[in-house]
């Protein structure tokens, strides 16, 4: 099967609620639900139906069945994972068992609910999957910021970065690098200016929400 596309949305604003089921009954039901609680929410009937239409820029979450036509809704998940989209994803079925759950927990998922469920256990799940996906966004929005603040060093400079937050010490850093300590203290007052780091504490508060494959952080 050939890998689904994604299709691109402008960004918009506000959280909404994916809905993802071919039960056109369950579909209704639960937009009927999250409308009645002033909720946004979006259906599909299937994975590749919310790919060609979901803006996946916008905060929100997925209720997602999970015997669904074509891609089923655990490679769905598998697949939103592997192209780095961090939605939270809520599970649904009728027909689960504990290898099901298991597997769908282990990949991330903020809940397993086998239908039928009770509206609060749904909507529970829900505001338990928005509040995650709003720290994912703050947290990205910070590893962003700090990312573009690492741009601006010089190699050397991130060298010199990454064994201040090692702890180690000027003379030391000089004697790893092969370099004057007197260098080492230019470097890292570039550093420290750069990533607009008040401390060392600070700047190893900031070099934690870069990417740690990132060389950078090396």
């Amino acid at each position: 099967m050939a890998e689904p596309k994604i299709a691109r949305k402008p960004v918009a604003t506000g959280p909404v609620v994916y809905v993802v089921d071919d039960d056109q009954s369950m579909r209704e039901a639960l937009t009927d639900l999250f409308s009645s609680m002033k909720m946004e929410v979006m259906p599909f009937e299937s994975a590749q139906a919310f790919l060609d239409k979901a803006d996946l820029g916008r905060p929100g979450c997925i209720l997602l069945d999970v015997r669904l036509p074509g891609l089923s809704g655990l490679d769905f998940q598998n697949y939103l994972e592997r192209t780095g989209n961090k939605m939270p994803i809520i599970f649904m079925t009728g027909f689960g068992d504990i290898p099901m759950t298991v597997r769908a927990m282990k990949a991330g998922a903020v809940d397993f609910l086998s239908k039928p469920f009770r509206e609060q256990d749904i909507l529970d799940a829900v505001s338990v999957a928005l509040e995650r996906d709003a720290r994912n966004r703050q947290d990205r929005a910070a590893s962003d910021a700090v990312a573009v603040l690492a741009a601006t060093l010089t190699p050397r400079e991130r060298e010199v970065m990454g064994a201040v937050v090692k702890g180690l010490m000027n003379k030391q850093i000089a004697f790893a690098l092969g370099i004057s300590e007197i260098t080492v203290k230019l470097h890292r007052g570039n550093v420290m200016r750069k990533m607009e780091a008040r401390s060392v504490a600070d700047l190893v508060r900031k070099v934690e929400l870069l990417d740690p494959s990132s060389p950078t952080v090396a």
